[in-house]
Parts: structure tokens; sequence; C-alpha cells
């Protein structure tokens, strides 16, 4: 199983190091290193609570499984925000200029050939894998894809593309990861054999994708209406926008903490009560204090955000792994 992966991570490894004047700190930031971050913690997670629902809590039981999901779930998040910077080049420039390309630190020859073997590790390494994962894969490159690339670019459509990005981090991430661990130990792969952890990650997850998917345009307003990317914030302006996201995250963290310790019952419920409140108090003292027409301070925000989604797998994971 291992060959064809270990033979494509070497060209991988071998571009990001042709790709730059540093290139795996170029690689690294071509791969949005928030977005990777959230990607290993939420396999990570996910692959504990599998270890303790089906596999008695042998966090070793399943390693090699987890290392090339890791590997994959690495690939196709690359893939997604690496073909976004392709495409958005001249937008970046106004919106983003310190992101690899648009800065001059990487080529659009050496980013294509990243990103083309990032669309080929995963599909291959998900045919020795199984139906479950080449299905996810197939799924989230294809949305990747058609969210960045023309003619059907649906970042145009701001409702679209928010369900876009809520699609992957809900149901591709969190149902499609957890099946796949599922048939690797041998559990239930239907539904019916899904844990309550598990879709309490989906109905955070919900909430959370929204609010990254609309958050992270509110900076961008300026570049995007000069390319006609009509955004939320775009068509909305940059406070609505900001209302609506913080309340979809507010809204999260409340109802798991009310109703995270009734509904998880093979989970630590006052870990989930409590961290859920301590979240929401940060999350309304970061809002309060923030200057919406500040770039860098929103930046900031944007990114304390995705520390928040962080926090969500490694409770989830420490409850379940705890439990009651």
């Amino acid at each position: 199983m291992s060959r064809p992966g270990v033979a494509l991570l070497g060209a991988l490894a071998r571009e990001g190091a042709a790709a730059g004047r540093s290139g795996p700190v170029v690689l690294w930031r071509f791969g949005r290193p928030h977005t990777l971050i959230g990607t290993t913690l939420s396999v990570l997670a996910l692959y504990a609570i599998a270890v303790t629902d089906l596999a008695g809590g042998d966090l070793a039981a399943g390693w090699f499984h987890l290392l090339w999901t890791l590997v994959a779930a690495w690939c196709v998040n690359v893939f997604i925000v690496g073909i976004n910077q392709l495409e958005d080049v001249e937008i970046d420039r106004i919106n983003k200029p310190d992101l690899p390309i648009a800065a001059g630190e990487l080529s659009v020859p050496a980013a294509r050939r990243i990103v083309a073997l990032c669309a080929v590790v995963p599909v291959v390494l998900a045919v020795t894998q199984g139906l479950v994962e080449l299905v996810s894969v197939a799924t989230a490159l294809l949305i990747g894809a058609a969210y960045s690339c023309p003619p059907v670019r649906l970042k145009r459509y701001p409702a679209i593309a928010a369900l876009s990005i809520t699609v992957v981090r809900t149901l591709i991430v969190n149902l499609g990861v957890w099946l796949h661990f599922a048939a690797t130990f041998g559990g239930d792969t239907s539904l019916a054999g899904v844990p309550a952890a598990v879709w309490a990650l989906m109905a955070l997850t919900l909430p959370y994708s929204f609010a990254i998917a609309v958050l992270k345009d509110v900076p961008d307003i300026e570049g995007d209406r000069r390319f006609d990317i009509a955004t939320f914030s775009v068509r909305l302006g940059a406070r609505p926008v900001f209302v609506a996201g913080v309340g979809a995250v507010l809204t999260a963290q409340l109802g798991m903490a009310v109703a995270g310790p009734l509904l998880v019952d093979d989970a630590n419920g006052p870990l989930l009560a409590i961290t859920h409140l301590a979240a929401a108090v940060l999350l309304v003292a970061w809002a309060r204090r923030l200057d919406l027409g500040d770039r860098l301070a929103f930046a900031a925000f944007y990114q304390r955000v995705w520390r928040l989604f962080f926090a969500e797998y490694a409770v989830m994971a420490i409850a379940v792994l705890i439990g009651p």
C-alpha cells in the first residue's frame, strides 16, 4: 500500500524544496497553516473517538491507517487552498499580498506542480484504503476545484460558496473520516453506527464552517469588489456579516454547553459544558473590542475563531477518552 504513497510524497517534498527561497517554509505557508492544523486535529480527534468506541481505547491500534489518512487529508487541504491561490493571484496581490505566489516567493509553474501532486497522492492512497475514503477524497477535490476554477467558480455565489465549504468541513471531514476508521476497525459503517460524539462534532462544525466561510471575506472587500466577487461582505457590508458569523459560533458554543452533556453520554459532560462556556466568554470579549476597520486586527480575530474551531476537536476527543 505504501509504495505509491512514498514515491508520490517524495516527489511532493522535492517540489517543496525547489519551490522558493526557503522551500519547506514556503510550502507550509502555501498550504495555509491554520487550515492544515484544523485538518490534522479533526482527523486525530475522529481517530481517538473511533479507537475508544471500536478498539478498546488502544491508540496504537490503527496507527498505520491513521498515518495515511493524515497524508491524504493534508494533500486534499493543500490542493484546495493551492488551486484557490493559483486562480486568485491578482486578487491576492490586493487582499493577501503575503501569500507565496502573490509575494513572488513561489512561481506559478511550481505551484501548479504541487497542486497536481496533491490531487494525485490522496486518490492513489484512497484506492488502497477502500470505497469510503475514495468517495470522500474525490468529492472534496471536486468541490475544491469547483469553488475556485472557471467556468464554475462557486466563490462568485456567496450562498453556494459558504455551502461548499460547509459540506467539506462538516460532512466529508467528519462523516467520511469516521466511516473510514469504522471500516478500519471492523465497526458498523452505516449511519446508525455513528456515535453521538461524531454527530455532535458535525452539529458544531456546521455553524463554525459557515462562520469561517463568511468571516474570511470581511477584510477582502476591496479586492473582491474590484474583481466582481460578490461575497456577502461585498453585498451586505462588513458589520452584518461579522455579526452573523460571531452569532453562528456563539450559538454552537452555548448549544454544546447545554446539550452536549445530555446527548453525548459517553463523554465527560462537565468538561464539555465548562470549556464551551469559557469559549463563548472569550469570543464575546474578542468581538466587543474588535475594530472592523483594522484589517490586521480582524485577521488576528479570524485566526482566533480558527483556534476555537481547532479546540472543538481536541475537547471532544479528550472528553470521550476520559469518559463520563
